[in-house]
């Protein structure tokens, strides 16, 4: 199992100028070969006689060239250069795949980032030797155990980050519970509530630290492009959006591990987020949640510790439901945060009626009517597969 640790640098002034040239030499290196593939896919659609481009001849011409036209190179780790074409060779092919957009130029200060393989470094302890710089200080330890299979030194908000990926034979071992299932309702007001009337408060940073964002953001905009105080604003900005992301992905964390720690089977919505965000009184919280984040994070965490998630159908109204009787009703507004159910009499709160009809929803998908795991109306992950006697209508995610 492949595994990454993300742990922050301490660099001197002279270290982070070196790491800024690397990423600097990895970033040119990634443009250059994209003009090249460009040029020379142009040259062998006209003419199939040529060779076609591909990871491997551009890395052996830029290894040819790279000593007369830039020499500069070799005053970092040959890395830098070399990984930067692989990753573009890896982007070509997710492109003609399918699996994602063409592959765009790198950008100084959005891209400060170069790859190293195992073989060029070695951690221990609370440093790392990066070649040609020599040791670095981290903030932390390695925490995984196994071999190491490469490391990329990126910078953040002005700070300097490593994450090493690596091969683990099993999954750390944790303390786990078995509290049976639990379905997890997402909203606005409120980051999730559970089906055991748990509710957890988001933090919400983008709304709290708004009007400072505003502030400095209005500050960078008068500011002379070029100039030194342009720069420091620009500075200031990025640091202020990397603590709103730092602090949305903490409460993500700890919201998604105390989930799998706790319960055997979890279900969710299969939310519309880019359908959500259209509509503009809602976006700026529904973005400042992060729905998808919370999805992703809570995948591979189950998968980590063998847990069931359990992802309820894009139409399946969870709202409209009594979780009581079963019966539905037709129209639920937003603003509707509690009702009565007119056939049993039932109340409910509006988020914790959901949340009872996705545990429902994900018992009833996990256990068919002949005692199988996995069949259901609902993409299961981490279930065993239907038996073959029943159709299965589920898909594994």
């Amino acid at each position: 199992m492949l595994m990454a640790h993300r742990i922050a640098l301490d660099p001197n002034n002279r270290q982070a100028t070196h790491l800024a040239r690397a990423a600097g030499v990895a970033r040119f290196a990634y443009n250059w070969g994209l003009t090249e593939w460009k040029r020379q896919y142009e040259a062998w659609k006209t003419d199939s006689n040529l060779p076609k481009p591909s990871q491997t001849s551009l890395r052996r011409q830029l290894n040819a060239i790279k000593r007369e036209r830039f020499p500069w190179m070799l005053e970092v780790t040959k890395n830098a250069p070399q990984m930067a074409i692989i990753q573009l060779g890896q982007a070509m092919q997710n492109f003609f795949a399918g699996r994602a957009r063409y592959p765009v130029f790198r950008k100084k200060g959005r891209d400060d980032r170069f790859s190293i393989t195992n073989d060029q470094f070695r951690v221990e302890g609370r440093r790392i030797h990066i070649p040609n710089l020599g040791w670095v200080r981290m903030r932390e330890s390695l925490r995984f155990t196994g071999k190491i299979m490469s490391a990329t030194v990126s910078r953040v908000a002005g700070r300097w980050f490593v994450s090493i990926a690596v091969d683990t034979a099993d999954p750390p071992n944790r303390p786990a519970e078995n509290q049976g299932a639990v379905g997890v309702d997402l909203g606005v007001s409120m980051l999730a509530t559970f089906s055991t009337a748990e509710v957890v408060p988001g933090p919400k940073p983008h709304r709290a630290l708004f009007v400072r964002l505003r502030r400095l953001s209005r500050s960078l905009s008068r500011k002379k492009k070029g100039s030194g105080n342009r720069r420091k604003a620009r500075e200031k900005l990025a640091r202020l959006h990397a603590r709103i992301a730092n602090i949305r992905a903490d409460a993500l964390h700890k919201l998604t591990a105390d989930l799998t720690r706790r319960f055997n089977t979890i279900g969710i919505e299969d939310l519309n987020v880019s359908g959500m965000l259209r509509n503009h009184h809602l976006a700026r919280s529904i973005a400042d949640v992060g729905f998808f984040e919370f999805r992703r994070q809570l995948e591979y965490k189950a998968r980590r510790r063998g847990r069931t998630v359990v992802v309820a159908d894009l139409w399946f109204a969870s709202s409209k439901m009594c979780s009581a009787c079963g019966s539905m009703r037709e129209e639920m507004p937003l603003s509707a945060r509690q009702w009565t159910c007119p056939v049993c009499g039932a109340h409910h709160e509006r988020d914790l009626n959901a949340a009872r009809n996705l545990a429902a929803y994900a018992v009833s998908s996990t256990v068919s009517a002949c005692g199988g795991e996995g069949a259901g109306a609902g993409p299961v992950t981490g279930a065993k597969p239907a038996p073959v006697k029943q159709e299965a209508s589920t898909k594994t995610t």
